[in-house]
């Protein structure tokens, strides 16, 4: 049986994202007739493009963190069971299928999904970026997303996500249109570093010495080697290179908290 386009809401976070916004509502709404878009007030034509589909419920919030903000935009929802997706993820055909046919029933699942990343105009297919599998679509009565300040996660309201529940996975791709530009990743790389310095900061988990400079070559040699990142050529190189940089960098600014 054809499951219902009610059964789920799509919760996506934003700010500034006219660039894919459009194509990504465009494919949500093939599976779910209430989208939630919670904007922390973009000055770009994001609000404008999102209004314009009669599915999305826009919300405007002031910034209160990712996972903050995220389970917000659950909050607003209509259903129970909340798919999550990035504002830069579109849907691929094949997720579409399999999303408007799949059975929500048992509320211990939490259903992942796998992201293709494009990089600078390129398809990322090895490295740690691919596969990149994220939890993604759960019931928001029995989990939410974490606390911390980046890379969040699910976590159960009660328990530990990983013994109380059961992970299943989504077929099909996730198109992510990542950074497109050395520059941009530079950027953001510095961002995540400082939010992840003060994540462990916060945790008391100082970093030796050591661990400052031989994290980051470790890091490097696991995407460029191990992970194959090198067959993705001289975008692989800079991957490796930029994420290996973001290491070096977090623990350096955590270094310098103590």
């Amino acid at each position: 049986m054809k499951q219902s386009k009610t059964n789920f809401s799509i919760v996506i976070i934003t700010f500034n994202e006219e660039k894919i916004i459009e194509k990504c509502i465009a494919a949500a709404i093939k599976v779910s007739s209430d989208v939630i878009i919670v904007d922390s007030f973009s000055n770009d034509n994001t609000k404008a493009i999102c209004t314009k589909f009669s599915e999305v419920n826009f919300v405007e919030q002031k910034w209160l963190g990712y996972s903050a903000q995220k389970n917000f935009g659950n909050e607003q929802s209509k259903n129970d069971w909340i798919l999550s997706l990035d504002a830069d993820e579109i849907l691929s055909k094949e997720t579409i299928t399999f999303l408007n046919k799949i059975s929500l029933e048992d509320n211990n699942l939490v259903y992942k999904i796998n992201r293709l990343n494009n990089y600078c105009g390129k398809w990322i297919k090895h490295g740690r970026w691919y596969p990149e599998w994220r939890n993604r679509l759960f019931n928001k009565k029995l989990v939410q997303w974490n606390g911390d300040l980046v890379h969040e996660d699910l976590e159960a309201k009660k328990g530990t996500l990983k013994k109380d529940f059961i992970f299943k996975k989504i077929e099909g791709d996730v198109f992510h249109y990542s950074m497109q530009s050395k520059h941009e990743h530079i950027e953001k790389a510095k961002q995540y570093a400082k939010l992840s310095a003060a994540k462990l900061f916060a945790k008391n988990k100082p970093a030796s010495l050591v661990k400052r400079f031989l994290s980051p070559v470790s890091r490097f040699l696991v995407d460029y080697f191990i992970k194959l990142g090198f067959l993705d050529g001289t975008l692989g190189f800079q991957i490796a290179k930029i994420s290996a940089y973001e290491t070096y960098l977090k623990y350096k600014l955590l270094q310098d908290k103590y």
